[in-house]
């Protein structure tokens, strides 16, 4: 999305990249989710974990799904909508530990890095 954005600029295309949290809607219960069978060792104890871990988040999710949907119609309607929205506080804190941990891997090797010119 953010490679195409200045593409559409000039046309009058807003875009908006939206990275949501877990919001408080049937995406995770049974009725709606369809677990794919576990078909490789090496990553079934890890994908039991999720699927458990998922499943007993259905209907506990801290997001509302009626208040996003008002956020999304508010930020739409901006002239400049921001390239992109982190919806919810559980979004936000995964988005605030990915950054931290950018910052962490862009600062171990600043030096080297830097040294890289010529």
């Amino acid at each position: 999305m953010e490679s195409i954005a200045s593409e559409l600029e000039p046309f009058g295309v807003k875009t908006m990249l939206v990275e949501p949290g877990f919001f408080r809607t049937e995406l995770l219960s049974p009725d709606s989710t369809e677990w794919a069978e576990l078909s490789i060792d090496d990553y079934a104890a890890t994908t039991r974990a999720t699927i458990a871990a998922w499943s007993g988040m259905n209907g506990k999710q801290g997001g509302d799904p009626a208040k996003l949907a008002a956020a999304l119609v508010m930020l739409a309607g901006f002239d400049a909508p921001p390239a992109r929205f982190v919806a919810g506080a559980d979004a936000v804190a995964a988005a605030e530990a990915k950054a931290n941990t950018l910052l962490r891997q862009a600062n171990a090797y600043r030096e080297l890095s830097s040294s890289l010119d010529h």
